[in-house]
């Protein structure tokens, strides 16, 4: 049993403080990723799981023990960091039984470790090469069966995949989610890849400024994000946000007025609103349809730019004096230049207060946040 618990964890860097009170409740064999924009204390953080930082103040406790006080190595931990740092004149072998050695393990103990872990990680062929004969996603590879063969509780992985270029990273991301099929440990893993946090992690710290926005499954913060900050950082392109006013607030659903004069609906529970406060209402790309001509739509706009991906198209339309983006699939109908009318469906938008936070979504959306299945590899 690997848990990982922060109960009020601050970091105070001289009289700056740079993780505010943190609490996390991170379960045994969990895939948990950190992930926010550069400067939001998620490396911070992980170096204060890893004892390579000290505690400011809060309680940090790995596998029910509290650890605050103990060094790295008796933590029970491995941490793979984005630089390999593999010891250039040794074999892959001697890399991953490098630290074994030291802590006196016997031979033969030593070369089956190393072997099961090359097993894992298909590092066989490899194991009498030299660093310098290896790829980038090779050397990342065996920096992680460094880490393996200490067998510990808790994997911590910061940013691994960042040095990759775009193939290898996609082939190594899915590496580690078989690795921690096969592993059965706890893994940390910084990134500010969202792609990477929503693909490999059971559940995502968002983390802003220092603070936890959100802790939740991946499927939960893309359908259910808490606040405007959430709402905007996953997803790409990220999720249209427009100013509008409250024209009717009610429980299962509100009605609002966009800038060009439209009345929309969405399914949020507005009963604490009023008619006339300001609010924002958020629409992602690809909840967006475009219905050009006459006929049924929910508000109208002029495309500005229209993006064509092959599979699919990105349309950029301008709305009174503010722009959304609306995803759709194939080549794109649209012209620059046109009026278009945009069909938008009550379930799927979101409403922010003036201060960020969500409003509770009700009927659909709430139900798919609901009803998501757990996204757990055992």
């Amino acid at each position: 049993m690997a848990t990982v618990v922060l109960k009020d964890v601050r970091k105070a860097f001289g009289n700056v403080e740079t993780i505010h009170g943190v609490d996390l409740d991170i379960k045994d064999q969990e895939f948990v990723v950190f992930v926010g924009p550069s400067g939001c204390g998620k490396s911070t953080l992980l170096r204060l799981v890893a004892g390579l930082e000290d505690i400011t103040s809060g309680d940090l406790f790995i596998d029910g023990t509290r650890v605050n006080a103990l060094p790295p190595a008796k933590r029970g931990i491995a941490m793979v960091f984005q630089s390999y740092a593999l010891y250039p004149h040794m074999t892959v072998y001697e890399n991953m039984a490098f630290g074994l050695r030291k802590a006196g393990l016997d031979k033969k103990g030593l070369d089956d470790t190393v072997r099961e872990a090359a097993r894992i990680l298909e590092l066989d062929p490899l194991l009498e090469r030299l660093p310098k004969q290896l790829s980038g996603g090779q050397r990342q590879r065996v920096a992680i069966g460094r880490a393996i063969v200490r067998d510990p509780k808790v994997f911590l992985f910061d940013e691994p995949l960042s040095n990759l270029d775009a193939a290898l990273r996609v082939q190594t991301r899915l590496e580690i989610a078989k690795l921690h099929r096969r592993m059965d440990a706890t893994m940390i893993y910084v990134t500010h890849d969202q792609v990477e946090a929503m693909t490999l992690a059971d559940r995502i710290v968002v983390l802003n400024g220092g603070n936890v926005e959100q802790f939740g499954s991946p499927l939960e913060l893309y359908h259910r994000p808490r606040n405007l900050f959430v709402a905007t950082f996953l997803g790409s392109p990220t999720m249209n946000i427009l100013d509008a006013t409250v024209a009717e607030p009610g429980a299962a659903q509100t009605s609002i007025k966009l800038p060009d004069g439209s009345t929309i609906a969405v399914n949020v529970d507005g009963s604490g609103l009023t008619a006339g406060e300001r609010v924002k209402v958020g629409m992602r790309p690809e909840h967006l349809a475009l219905r050009s001509g006459a006929g049924e739509h929910t508000f109208r706009g002029t495309v500005d730019v229209v993006e064509e991906l092959g599979e699919s198209h990105l349309v950029h339309v301008v709305v009174g004096s503010e722009r959304i983006i609306v995803r759709g699939d194939g080549i794109a109908k649209a012209r620059e230049g046109e009026t278009v009318g945009i069909f938008y469906r009550a379930e799927d938008g979101h409403l922010f207060r003036g201060d960020g936070k969500a409003l509770q979504r009700t009927g659909e959306g709430a139900a798919i946040a609901a009803n998501l299945p757990a996204h757990h590899h055992h």
